[in-house]
């Protein structure tokens, strides 16, 4: 690294460096790192850097230090009797938190390539220009300079067109559904989804009382236009939850005809459609039109969060309706999101000046490329147990165990060696996808990825046999 001028950064990567050794350390005992000066040479970085990493993971309780003697990885505190209940969720939940965890169970495409640094970067900038003193007041459906690059960005024509009132931002996705969910008084309502289905949703509905009824996709990732059109004859459907371009756990493409099919048959029977567009700019061949362009923006509503291309430091959730205005005005102000006005000035800066597609350019790259490097080596060490559908974009790969298994039992097999999976039966209300599951393949470094999908495959042959 010195071979270069060292940047604020370089900490970051020594961070990451003593996470995963303290990780691969285990959970038993105190164990003695690696000195300052140690470390200094063997990550030619100066001696500095390696003391911030380490006050960075004192301050976070992962190591302590003794005076003249050095710094320890402290033990892992278990907690895995929080997760050994009958909800596979909140099992998945508790153990996806323990430090230590390799978790392959998560939809994180922004982890490979984060923008956090440029965003950081634009954000102390722009607390020079804007001192506390003469920040306005918080506003409540989220700044005015974000909204506005939106609104931009997702009008496509004279008609399909968006404005800066139409865009409402808060603090999560999870908590913008549920806003979502109350302004539409969907409580006692049947809602369509199509299935397999992201379980946050899933949650959020069963939480409200909302009828579900799952619409299974075909092989090819589209929607059985034929079960729909009797659906809709024979069921009071007031909305459907619908994927933009890219339909995911399974990471698939839905082809244009597809989806224009689906909305004429959603127009003639005056459906509303909440398009989930969480995904659509991860799509390793970007260009198909998202299925909004096919819908009267009347009876739309898109959701999405800029934590899928952004990162973990832009967490933010948002909404864009046309009809909803009062109702999703009052919604907001009564949750009192509390959101930083300079962060999301940063955000706005990000679209406006083009560094979020060259970011994305980048991203889509790494994507594939993990994606393939990540599928050669399934087929590589577990090939003859698992079949998976080859992902067009996104992190994850949606995987089948090819022979039938417990997979409940597989999935506690690789708990207990610290890897964490999201079983398929998640993805359902009704019990669906038990041989499925998905994987996260946005992983650091070839060499454990390999080390994890031989345990996988291990965990398999033990439930197979």
């Amino acid at each position: 690294m010195k071979g270069h001028r060292e940047t604020d950064f370089t900490y970051q990567a020594v961070y990451r460096y003593l996470t995963n050794l303290i990780n691969e350390l285990g959970a038993d005992a105190r164990v003695r790192l690696p000195s300052l000066r140690q470390l200094a040479e063997r990550l030619n970085v100066s001696i500095s850097t390696i003391q911030y990493a380490y006050s960075l993971l004192e301050k976070e309780g992962r190591v302590y230090s003794i005076a003249k003697s050095g710094y320890y990885a402290l033990p892992m505190v278990s907690v895995s009797t929080l997760g050994d209940g009958d909800d596979l969720l909140e099992t998945l939940y508790v153990n996806a938190r323990r430090p230590g965890m390799l978790v392959l169970s998560g939809d994180e495409p922004a982890s490979l390539q984060p923008l956090d640094s440029p965003l950081l970067l634009l954000e102390r900038e722009l607390l020079r220009q804007y001192p506390r003193a003469s920040q306005h007041p918080l506003q409540p459906w989220g700044e005015q300079e974000l909204r506005t690059a939106l609104a931009a960005r997702y009008t496509s024509s004279p008609s399909r067109c968006w404005s800066a009132d139409d865009v409402y931002i808060g603090a999560d996705l999870r908590g913008v559904l549920e806003i979502l969910i109350a302004v539409l008084a969907l409580k006692g309502n049947t809602v369509l989804v199509e299935s397999p289905c992201e379980w946050t949703v899933l949650r959020l509905l069963q939480a409200a009382d909302i009828r579900v009824i799952e619409l299974p996709l075909l092989a090819e990732g589209e929607i059985d236009i034929e079960q729909l059109e009797r659906l809709l004859a024979n069921e009071t459907v007031c909305l459907m939850v619908v994927s933009s371009v890219l339909s995911m756990p399974r990471g698939r493409l839905k082809s244009a005809a597809d989806r224009r099919a689906l909305a004429r048959l959603l127009e003639q029977y005056g459906t509303w459609v909440l398009e989930n567009d969480s995904h659509t700019e991860l799509v390793f061949e970007p260009g198909a039109l998202p299925f909004r362009e096919w819908l009267d923006p009347d009876r739309l509503i898109v959701y999405s969060t800029f934590e899928t291309t952004i990162g973990a430091e832009a967490p933010y959730g948002y909404v864009l309706s046309r009809q909803l205005t009062l109702m999703l005005q009052r919604h907001f102000l009564l949750r009192a999101f509390r959101l930083s006005p300079i962060r999301q000035k940063a955000i706005a800066r990000l679209y406006n000046n083009g560094r979020i597609d060259q970011h994305l350019l980048v991203l889509r790259r790494l994507l594939r490329e993990s994606a393939a490097s990540a599928t050669q080596l399934l087929r590589e060490r577990v090939g003859n147990c698992l079949e998976w559908e080859e992902p067009e974009g996104g992190a994850t790969i949606w995987v089948r165990s090819s022979r039938q298994v417990d997979l409940r039992r597989v999935f506690q097999r690789l708990l207990a060696r610290r890897i964490v999976i999201a079983p398929g039966e998640l993805f359902s209300t009704q019990g669906r996808y038990d041989q499925h599951f998905r994987l996260a393949h946005a992983l650091d470094g070839v060499g454990g990825r390999e080390a994890v999908f031989c345990a996988l495959a291990e965990a398999l042959r033990l439930e197979q046999s």
